[in-house]
């Protein structure tokens, strides 16, 4: 009929020292059904993933920066950034706001970088602008603007450090 299993045999692994004697039982079947559950669900997982829902990381990177195309629209190529007058009047009120305690006033440094000499650390162009304000220089201590400002009110801020520079 049915075989038996037989429980509580001495393996013969014994530690001579304290005494403890190493038993050779089956796992339980509980054990057992959970192990047997999880490879299962795992090979089923690893199908609809890949093959049934045609998901990927490599998708899910791409999808991720297409919204990001989207929202910050600066970063496609050859959307190059050009500051003009009308900008540069919007983006006066938003300097004076968030960047007169570390830039000053008259643009000349407090602990920020003075913005009106010809040194650009990060880059003098406009783009290399909407990049520092965006993106912030952590090493520095200028906090990250762009997720704060969004991307319109940094190329104001920008437009406007660019015609207060030549001054």
């Amino acid at each position: 009929m049915g075989k038996s299993i037989q429980r509580d045999q001495v393996t013969g692994h014994a530690d001579e020292a304290d005494g403890i004697e190493e038993y050779d039982n089956p796992l339980p079947d509980w054990w057992l059904g959970l192990f047997w559950f999880t490879i299962i669900f795992a090979i089923g997982y690893t199908l609809h993933y890949h093959f049934i829902a045609h998901r990927s990381p490599q998708k899910e990177l791409a999808a991720e920066l297409a919204a990001a195309r989207v929202q910050w629209p600066e970063g496609v190529a050859g959307a190059a950034f050009v500051p003009t007058h009308e900008l540069a009047e919007k983006g006066e009120a938003i300097f004076k706001t968030n960047c007169v305690p570390c830039h000053g006033e008259d643009l000349h440094g407090k602990i920020g970088p003075n913005l009106t000499d010809d040194v650009w650390i990060h880059g003098g162009r406009p783009d290399d602008i909407v990049r520092t304000i965006t993106n912030g220089v952590q090493a520095k201590g200028m906090p990250t603007w762009g997720p704060i400002l969004g991307p319109e009110r940094v190329k104001e801020v920008a437009a406007y450090v660019i015609s207060e520079h030549g001054k």
